[in-house]
């Protein structure tokens, strides 16, 4: 049987980037998520009004700078959180093989620098990395690599790894499997994979297909599948403790709405920033 939520507010809740134009409130138009006229030097600050998390998609392409580092700590207050993507050089062009680990090394030095604000760290594979024993042999050999002060989580796009079996190694290690809604894995094997944590946190993302070009508006509402993530994000908050979920534009148009809508579903207080009355205090 279930235990109660340990606390509520360690379900975190934010979007796959803050840094949208289309975000923006338009002159004269309806508040959107910024207020009209904000900089994109002002967005992360605005932003950590409405959601205690995010996830960075730029680390991806690069290893963070220090300046890059130092300049996210000062904008956010001190219970906001980062979830960085390991970068596409260790995940697509080595395909975590023994190569990678220098800059493995170099991510992880350069990641801590963020302390008490760093969530959890995507291994983000791509769909070609298939369960061959060539890539099983690199994934075992990868997963000691990484250091067990920090928090990561592996997102497989191929159906062949969820499998008994990886789920074990990844528990072995303590590191999660990313629960993803996208196109690349059924719904059913992402609702089993929800049964079974590998971690003492889960870690959620919802994806959509690529072909909306205004992120300003919800244009293809969501709400039934919400409400059943809703129940599953309860779930995963009693068997591990802390979750992190986060919406990409993709999913509905707006991921401030989608990750306000699941907000208001798990009971969370919500804001949009371009509603505040006073928005000079922010800065």
């Amino acid at each position: 049987m279930l235990t109660p939520l340990r606390n509520p507010q360690r379900i975190r809740i934010g979007c796959q980037g803050w840094n949208y134009p289309d975000w923006v409130t338009r002159l004269g138009g309806a508040p959107v998520f910024y207020p009209q006229g904000t900089r994109a030097a002002d967005m992360l600050v605005l932003y950590a009004r409405a959601f205690e998390t995010v996830e960075v998609d730029s680390t991806f392409y690069a290893v963070p700078s220090t300046s890059t580092i130092e300049g996210w700590m000062k904008r956010t207050p001190d219970h906001f959180s980062f979830s960085l993507k390991l970068p596409r050089e260790i995940t697509h062009e080595y395909g975590l093989r023994r190569g990678s680990a220098p800059l493995v090394a170099e991510f992880c030095e350069r990641a801590r620098m963020l302390g008490e604000k760093l969530g959890v760290t995507l291994v983000q594979l791509p769909p070609q990395f298939e369960a061959t024993p060539e890539n099983l042999s690199a994934l075992r050999e990868f997963l000691p690599l990484l250091p067990s002060d920090m928090r990561f989580s592996v997102e497989f796009r191929h159906p062949g790894w969820l499998v008994e079996s990886i789920a074990e190694l990844l528990a072995h290690y303590r590191v999660g499997i990313a629960l993803v809604e996208g196109p690349w894995l059924a719904s059913e094997c992402v609702w089993q994979m929800a049964e079974r944590p590998t971690a003492d946190f889960a870690y959620v993302r919802w994806m959509g297909a690529r072909d909306l070009v205004r992120f300003c508006a919800v244009q293809r509402p969501q709400t039934e599948n919400l409400r059943a993530w809703s129940g599953v994000i309860k779930r995963l908050g009693r068997q591990t403790g802390e979750v992190y979920a986060y919406f990409s534009n993709y999913y509905e148009g707006h991921a401030p709405a989608s990750a306000g809508e699941l907000k208001r579903l798990m009971g969370q207080e919500t804001t949009r920033p371009a509603e505040l009355e006073d928005q000079r205090s922010l800065f």
